[in-house]
Formats: structure tokens, C-alpha cells, sequence
């Protein structure tokens, strides 16, 4: 009995002492405790939001979170899921959230989620974080870990592997926070989702989404759309083949032999030639969103994007998107190898969403190109701005552009468009020239928390304007409502017209990358395919997500990380509410008082 006694004596003082350092919140899988850092807002790391499957259901959709009786301690674990380069705190069930509080009395307060970009083969929750705008005391900011690579979006069709496991791992964080973020003191009904890169194509096909309607209001989107080179993939299946091949598998005609190997492969080799898998002459990344084949389960992705912009198969919301001057400057690395490429064969670097009826008709397309950009000479280091503007058009800025027109022309879409341009002092010119221009998601970089010292004093006024248009959108989903003394931002309409220029100085303009946006408005006119659709289910049977969470096959990699004894062993039951929870909370409270009797 006293020892009884004495542990919830100790339980008790936890939960009483430090009330200013813990902050303790109740959720729908049990109380969790998050901590007070500086800057005056409260952290919680690590709360598990969903349970993804493993050994051989590996590849399937995230099953419900686990649930407890005692505090979880929100501390910082450092979840990652498995990637490249491996690292110790790795883990296959690797689905935890990130939540960053004000210390404030306010409630209902607006959300922001972050998606993490990163080619969706790597990166995780807490690789960009907002802690500056939480601490404007008007909003809590979360953000997540979802499966990556091959993990997250290998994409069969078949039960055992139905595609988009990683965006079913974000469809189902929104749940959570729909749920959960008034208990933290968010407001469910006014979330946005803010991301750059993998990250905004991920958000692009959210709002696409049938499954996440009502589950958010706005979205921020940067240099990424499910287009192009973040978007939904053109032919998986054939993907999942080439991948396996170059990892020694050759009998992929075989569907379910391909899938058991998946299945079967460790993680250390899945996640072994991210080479073959991004950074391909054609820009497209090898497993990203597919869209899926109906075989009886939840599907996120039913049709192809643009089909469904162009249908008006969408909900609607404020948009504010853009992208980068000089995006293309993450292809640098490849400069020396590709322009011989470029000169032996351009039509390898034409987007791979373009389809033609002949090898004529795409080396006729890819000389037009070749010469829109480089002119009649070859490809040489003196053509370096040329090639950045290529793949910065290819890559990001035009399917940005494309998918602007073809949202507002189908439902009237606000959307706010921007250009990054800014650069300083500190700013490198690109090799071989005295040109200097914004690099990949270097926007975005500039709203996140960073390290302003050493910072010209040009540079720091930009990010109190970036910071100032986000939050205003974040509040009232426009970057400059009433009121505002920032430049006048009007949304955009069919034509891409008027869009901001975020550069050295602030100007709105129209006729957005105008001659080249047009240049590619004629290719895509004719030869725009897109992704290859899935044939038809060839079978009725429907299958539940109740299995049980089993080991995985880990023996050759260190995936996992032990939990702190002060956190409780999850519980096999996905159904306990909170309000069991709570009462079972209450009666170990109770329980202490009495003995005191």
C-alpha cells in the first residue's frame, strides 16, 4: 500500500512542481507534457500521431496512434525516419508531431503547420522551424515527420504497396490537428500549411485532395507544386522497376515477386543510391505522389493533378506562391557533366511530362529548346545564366505558373504570386560570371528562424518584411489587409498578372517571366501528357488497417531508439478516448488524496 502510495506521492510532485517550466495538455491519446524554452513559448517534441506499419506492411497506410494513462514528456528525441545518410535515431515507426506554444493566456489561436521538404527522399519535422513568428504571441506553429523514399511512395497499386504512404502520413497529421490543436489552444478551423520544394508539392496535392477537406484554410506554397519537379510521378510502376533493378533485382516483370522484394529489402539498401533515384536529366523525382489505382482503400490521389485543376475538383482556398529567380542554381553541382550531355542529346533534359508521337518530333521540340536558351553555339561555361534559367523554368517556376492559370481560369483561385530576387553583399555570383541571383527555397529561408549576425542590414529588413507579409496572410489570408503599410499585394489572375517582386526593392508588376513563360505555354499546349493513369482495380476484396504494429526486419541497420523510461509504453488500444483518460487521471489524483486521509 505505501508503496502504492509513494509512487503517486512522486507522480503527483511531477506534475506540481516546475508549473511555470511544464505545461501539461490533454490529448485524445492521453496527457502529454511539453516544456518552456527561451523565448517564452512551450515545446513539445515527439508526440506520436499515427503508428506506421512495418516489416512487410511496411508500404501501407499509418494505423492510429498509441495511447497512454500517464504524462507523455514532449521531449526532444530526435525521431527521424529512415533516410539518407543513416543516422542512429532512426526509427521505421518514425510518425511523431512538433508543437511550439506561446506562453500566452490567448486561445483559439491560428495554426501553422510546416511541411518539411527534401526531395521526399530526406529531412524531417524540425529541419525549418517558426519559432520567431510563435513568438509574436498570435499562433502556435507544428510540424511533423512523414515516411520518405521508397518508404513513403513506392507505388505498386497492390495491397501490399498502394502508393502514397507518406502523403496518407500527412493526411493524417491534419486529422490529429484537427482533434488535438484546441486542447494546445490553436483554433482547428484556421490552419495553414506552409512549405518549400518537396515540402509544397506535397501541399499542392493536399489541396487537391478529397480526403482533407475542412482539415485546413490557406497554404503558403514555395518552390514546389505538384507539377514538374515535385510533382505526382509519370509511370511508378516502371520507376519501382529501374530502382530495383540497379539495387540487383532483375525479375521485375513479375508484380508480386517486385513487391516481396520491396517488402523484404532492408531499409540500409532502399535507402542506398538516392543517385538513381533524384537530380535526373528530366527533373522528375523517381518515387514521389503517384496517383493511385482503386483497389478498395482510401486514396488521396484519384486523378491526375492537372485534370483535377481543370475540372474544379478541388476546395478551394487563399493561396500565396512563388518561387525563386534563379532556382536552376541547384543543378550547379552537375554543371561540368551535363552541358556535354546537353550537346550530345537535349531531349534528355526535357521535362519527363512531355509526350511525343515520335523520336522526330522530340529531338525537332528539343532543338527549339536547346536554341531558346543557348542560341545556335553549344553549351559551354560561358552559357551558365542560360542553364539556370532552364532548369529554373523547368524545374519549379513554369508548372508554378501553369498551375496558377489553370486554378483561376477553373474556380476563380486567390492566389498572391511572388519572385524572389533579393541579393546583397553577401550574396556569391554563380561561377564563371559576376551574376549574382536567389537560390532554391532562399524565400522561405528567410522566414524561418535563423541566425541574423553577420547579416547586412538590407538582408534583415527583408525578413521583417517577409515575416510581416506571412503573418498577415496567416491572419486574414491576404499579405496585406487593412490597414497594412507594406506595398499593396492584389492576387493574380489568369494571366499571372500582377505579382510581387520580392527583390532589393519591392515592386508590383505583371507579365511574370514573359517571354519564357509563353515559350513554354506553346510546348505544353501540344505535348503536355503528365502522369500515366492506373488501369483498372482488377479485384473487389477490401482491406482493413487494423493489423498490430509488428518488429521489422532491421538486423542491418540501426534503426530504432530506445524510449526514455519516463515515457509510458504506447497501448494497443487505438480506441481510448480522452475522456477515459481523463478519468482515469482523476482517479489516481483521487487515490493519493484518500491515502492522506
Amino acid at each position: 500500500m505505501w508503496k502504492c502510495i509513494t509512487l503517486l506521492f512522486y507522480t503527483f510532485v511531477i506534475l506540481v512542481e516546475g508549473d511555470e517550466e511544464w505545461r501539461l495538455v490533454n490529448t485524445t491519446q492521453g496527457p502529454v507534457r511539453g516544456r518552456r524554452e527561451e523565448g517564452g513559448l512551450y515545446v513539445f517534441y515527439n508526440i506520436p500521431y499515427a503508428t506506421a506499419p512495418t516489416g512487410t506492411d511496411r508500404f501501407k497506410a499509418p494505423l492510429p496512434p498509441p495511447v497512454w494513462m500517464s504524462p507523455f514528456d514532449a521531449v526532444n528525441r530526435d525521431i527521424r525516419c529512415p533516410q539518407r545518410p543513416i543516422e542512429s535515431n532512426m526509427r521505421e515507426d518514425c510518425l511523431v508531431a512538433n508543437l511550439f506554444v506561446p506562453d500566452a493566456t490567448e486561445t483559439n489561436l491560428p495554426v501553422l503547420v510546416f511541411v518539411h521538404g527534401g526531395a521526399f527522399q530526406y529531412g524531417h519535422g524540425l529541419s525549418g522551424q517558426y519559432r520567431n513568428l510563435v513568438q509574436s504571441q498570435k499562433l502556435i506553429a507544428v510540424s511533423f515527420n512523414y515516411r520518405l523514399g521508397v518508404h513513403g511512395f513506392l507505388c505498386l497499386g497492390t495491397e501490399g504497396a498502394p502508393g502514397n504512404a507518406g502523403i496518407k502520413d500527412q493526411v493524417a497529421f491534419l486529422r490529429w490537428v484537427k482533434e488535438n490543436i484546441s486542447s494546445f489552444g490553436g483554433n482547428p478551423e484556421d490552419v495553414t500549411l506552409i512549405a518549400c520544394s518537396a515540402g509544397s508539392g506535397s501541399v499542392d496535392v493536399l489541396t487537391l485532395s478529397s480526403a482533407t477537406k475542412g482539415l485546413f484554410n490557406k497554404a503558403i506554397m514555395e518552390s514546389g507544386i505538384s507539377t514538374g519537379a515535385t510533382g505526382v510521378v509519370i509511370d511508378p510502376i516502371q520507376n519501382a522497376k529501374n530502382f530495383a533493378r540497379e539495387l540487383g533485382f532483375d525479375d521485375v516483370d513479375d508484380l508480386d515477386k517486385l513487391e516481396e522484394f520491396y517488402k523484404t529489402t532492408s531499409f540500409q539498401q532502399l535507402t542506398s543510391r538516392l543517385d538513381a533515384i533524384v537530380d535526373n536529366e528530366d527533373v522528375m523525382i523517381r518515387f514521389a505522389p503517384c496517383v493511385e489505382k482503386d483497389i478498395g482503400q482510401e486514396r488521396v490521389i484519384i486523378d491526375t493533378p492537372m485534370n483535377v485543376m481543370k475540372q474544379g475538383n478541388y476546395t478551394k482556398v487563399p493561396l500565396m506562391y512563388g518561387f525563386t529567380n534563379m532556382e536552376g542554381s541547384m543543378r550547379l553541382p552537375y554543371f561540368d557533366t551535363w552541358i556535354v550531355k546537353m550537346n550530345e542529346k537535349f531531349s534528355d533534359f526535357l521535362p519527363a511530362e512531355l509526350r511525343f508521337d515520335s523520336e522526330v518530333i522530340k529531338e525537332e521540340v528539343a532543338q527549339k529548346v536547346k536554341q531558346f536558351y543557348f542560341g545556335n553555339e553549344p553549351v559551354t561555361e560561358a552559357s551558365i545564366v542560360s542553364y539556370l534559367l532552364y532548369f529554373t523554368d523547368v524545374l519549379f517556376a513554369y508548372p508554378m505558373l501553369r498551375s496558377l492559370s489553370t486554378r483561376v481560369e477553373a474556380l476563380g483561385d486567390t492566389i498572391y504570386l511572388f519572385e524572389y530576387s533579393f541579393v546583397d553583399e553577401n550574396t556569391q555570383s554563380f561561377p564563371h560570371t559576376y551574376v549574382r541571383g536567389a537560390g532554391h527555397c532562399f524565400q522561405s529561408r528567410a522566414v524561418r528562424d535563423q541566425d541574423l549576425s553577420g547579416s547586412t542590414e538590407e538582408y534583415k529588413r527583408m525578413v521583417e518584411i517577409l515575416r510581416e507579409y506571412t503573418l498577415n496572410f496567416i491572419f486574414t489570408g491576404s499579405p496585406t489587409p487593412s490597414g497594412s503599410t507594406l506595398p499593396q499585394w492584389p492576387p493574380a489572375n489568369a494571366q499571372r498578372s500582377p505579382y510581387m517582386s520580392l527583390g532589393p526593392i519591392l515592386k508590383l508588376k505583371d507579365n511574370i517571366l514573359e517571354n519564357r513563360a509563353a515559350f513554354w505555354d506553346n510546348i505544353y499546349e501540344k505535348y503536355y501528357g503528365g502522369p500515366v493513369m492506373p488501369s483498372a482495380t482488377t479485384t473487389t476484396t477490401t482491406t482493413t488497417t487494423t493489423v498490430a504494429a509488428t518488429s521489422s526486419d532491421l538486423t542491418t541497420i540501426e534503426l530504432t531508439t530506445p524510449v526514455p523510461t519516463s515515457t509510458p509504453e504506447p497501448g494497443s488500444d487505438g480506441a481510448v478516448s480522452l475522456m477515459t483518460s481523463n478519468v482515469l487521471f482523476m482517479a489516481v489524483l483521487s487515490l493519493f488524496y484518500l491515502s492522506l486521509q
